[in-house]
């Protein structure tokens, strides 16, 4: 990609009104446009980060037998009726409006209830069973806070995934597996030494939830962590009676913010016997299927990347989910070098967005570069001669390498991701 052509342009300046360090870079950087408060759109820069963390969360939920879907964002009030949870009094996050022909519609916050009303169609025996549908969903919350930029929005992307099962053992083991896909998409998203499994409340239905919170001081959360354990427990919970149960002490524990970034939760047989999703079992008898719901916000994840590991340059991706791998950038009169070299790492299947912009000085494509946070920087100028200058996004000192050199170091950190 030339960025003489690149939609939207770096901005020196964050806008006033904006507080969290995420939505200022990544509006300073091009990623996202600011609608309102709690209210962004995903500009091409930012659909490409956003379609690689997709990417990641597919593979790993299809490994657990996933299968993805979309659901409507529309939804029937009597639906939600019937789980008592349409009563602005149950679910204070609703957006909600009436049909011209009449009728109350609710805006998707959450969608248990439809996934679970529509699984009456299509289970019926033992032998439907277990089955994990998952989706990619534009959610709509109605927070009454909207100040952590893309962390907390009230127009979001969400991959929610839910798993119908016959009994609680086959229950627990999707939900072990998930447990452990989830671990491994925040190792591949370049979280996994920051993010910690968390027991939190399982309000009505279990005794706990898990949350898989990453380590942040722009978190909204206070959780009480176990190095040794790599677990933790967040502050709603803590109590003598669940460190007992958890086999830890107070003094194992260390109090730090963190940002959750997924969740987990067992809503066992409830929402089965309210919406009536039963299933026969192989003696013929007619029993309530066992359902659990599985969480990860896709924008809140790529605001929460931005708050660890932006600098005071600006943005610093990980390469699993870098729009780009290379940023090229062409000073003086070396644009033909310049060009060729963008044709050959194309053509090696590189991913490299090239600076040629003509009326740019070095010095702010320096800056955009920086800001913009592409993990290798490849700088042709008259002063490198047949050489490139080479520099990772996070390292201070450049090194001048061959052509052949730079598709070997690129190719290889290709394959390590």
């Amino acid at each position: 990609m030339r960025q003489s052509i690149l939609f939207t342009k770096t901005r020196r300046e964050a806008p006033k009104d904006e507080e969290a360090k995420n939505a200022q870079l990544l509006i300073r950087g091009g990623y996202i446009h600011k609608e309102m408060a709690g209210v962004y759109a995903y500009l091409p820069l930012g659909l490409r980060v956003i379609e690689k963390i997709k990417n990641i969360v597919r593979e790993e939920m299809n490994t657990v037998g996933g299968q993805e879907l979309i659901m409507t964002a529309l939804q029937r009030k009597e639906l939600w009726e019937k789980t008592d949870r349409w009563d602005d009094k149950k679910v204070d996050v609703w957006f909600k409006s009436q049909l011209k022909n009449g009728g109350d519609v609710g805006f998707g916050w959450s969608h248990e209830e439809p996934i679970t009303e529509m699984m009456k169609l299509y289970i019926s025996s033992y032998r439907d069973l277990p089955v994990c549908v998952y989706q990619f969903q534009t959610k709509l919350r109605n927070e009454l806070r909207a100040k952590s930029g893309i962390m907390r929005g009230r127009e979001f992307l969400m991959k929610d995934m839910y798993s119908y099962s016959p009994d609680e053992a086959s229950h627990q083991k999707i939900y072990e597996a998930t447990t452990a896909a989830y671990l491994r998409v925040f190792k591949r998203v370049g979280l996994g030494d920051l993010t910690f499994l968390t027991f939190a409340s399982g309000g009505a239905f279990t005794r706990f939830s898990h949350e898989f919170q990453t380590l942040s001081e722009a978190g909204e959360d206070t959780i009480y962590l176990h190095h040794g354990k790599k677990i933790a427990i967040n502050k709603e919970v803590l109590s003598d009676d669940v460190l007992g149960q958890l086999g830890v002490g107070r003094e194992d524990l260390e109090e730090v913010k963190a940002i959750e970034v997924g969740n987990i939760f067992s809503f066992g047989a409830v929402k089965s016997e309210q919406l009536n999703l039963l299933y026969k079992n192989e003696s013929g008898a007619a029993k309530p299927v066992i359902l659990g719901s599985y969480g990860i916000g896709i924008t809140r994840l790529m605001g929460t990347l931005v708050e660890v590991f932006a600098d005071s340059q600006g943005i610093a991706w990980p390469e699993s989910i870098a729009p780009f791998r290379a940023h090229l950038l062409v000073f003086g009169e070396a644009a033909s070098r310049a060009d060729v070299l963008y044709s050959d790492l194309q053509a090696q299947g590189i991913e490299v967005l090239y600076d040629d912009r003509k009326e740019a000085s070095p010095g702010e494509k320096m800056a955009d570069s920086d800001l913009i946070g592409i993990p290798w920087r490849l700088v042709v100028s008259d002063r490198t001669g047949d050489k490139i200058e080479v520099k990772e996004r996070n390292q201070k000192e450049a090194a001048l390498m061959s052509k052949e050199e730079v598709f070997r170091l690129l190719s290889a950190t290709a394959n390590h991701v």
